[in-house]
């Protein structure tokens, strides 16, 4: 069983910074991506940004130059620094992890979602 478990999310006025977090635990063997989406209330979820486990990275239109996704394989945590936040970053963030279990080294992964954690940008 694989659990990610996310922190660091709150309210902020718009301009602010938060950093949230995402670390993932469990019977995991390697992760490739790992994500972050969004979801603001009655709107669809979204990619915000992910990260292969070479480093590689993507970010929505909508938040390029301001946030900045980043890992740490030794820990399995995935980490987003979100700078100059606006109220349309509002919403549930959640992270996502494609795992490769520790019972199943063939190369075959499984994806998982964290619980979401709340981010509020006030005007």
């Amino acid at each position: 069983q694989v659990q990610l478990v996310e922190s660091g999310g709150g309210q902020v006025h718009a301009g602010g910074s938060l950093r949230i977090s995402c670390a993932a635990s469990g019977n995991i063997f390697t992760i490739y991506t790992m994500a972050w989406y969004r979801q603001a209330p009655g709107k669809q979820r979204e990619l915000v940004a992910d990260i292969l486990s070479s480093g590689g990275t993507r970010y929505a239109d909508s938040v390029k130059g301001r946030f900045t996704i980043s890992r740490d394989n030794a820990k399995n945590t995935v980490y987003m620094q979100m700078n100059s936040l606006k109220p349309e970053d509002t919403g549930v963030y959640y992270c996502s992890a494609e795992v490769v279990a520790g019972s199943n080294r063939d190369g075959h992964s499984v994806d998982y979602w964290g619980q979401g954690t709340q981010v509020t940008v006030s005007s």
